[in-house]
């Protein structure tokens, strides 16, 4: 249950965001009428009625690709010495303050 209520709360927040970015526009075109309902003798009666009619329109997004230079670091392996690191320990270091 919590999962549903998760999932509604996120939708609506996307609403909202679309609205409020002028990537969805809504607009009612057509007002909503209730039905006209009586009561006979024999029966109850409903006629009429109409729905609310809404035109939306949505942005649009374009997805695309362009060539560009990007300077990306270089690592260079250096071996060492064969008899000079060997010999040679190195020594302990600690950050720790």
């Amino acid at each position: 249950m919590r999962a549903i209520v998760f999932i509604l709360i996120i939708g609506v927040l996307v609403l909202l965001a679309a609205v409020a970015s002028g990537f969805l526009n809504i607009n009612q075109t057509r007002q909503a009428a209730v039905p006209n309902v009586s009561t006979t003798g024999n029966g109850v009666t409903a006629s009429g009625g109409q729905t609310p009619a809404f035109q939306v329109e949505t942005g649009s997004l374009k997805v695309g690709s362009k060539d560009a230079t990007v300077k990306m670091p270089r690592i260079e392996v250096q071996r060492p010495q064969d008899g000079a690191a060997q010999n040679q320990a190195a020594p302990a270091t600690s950050n720790a303050q």
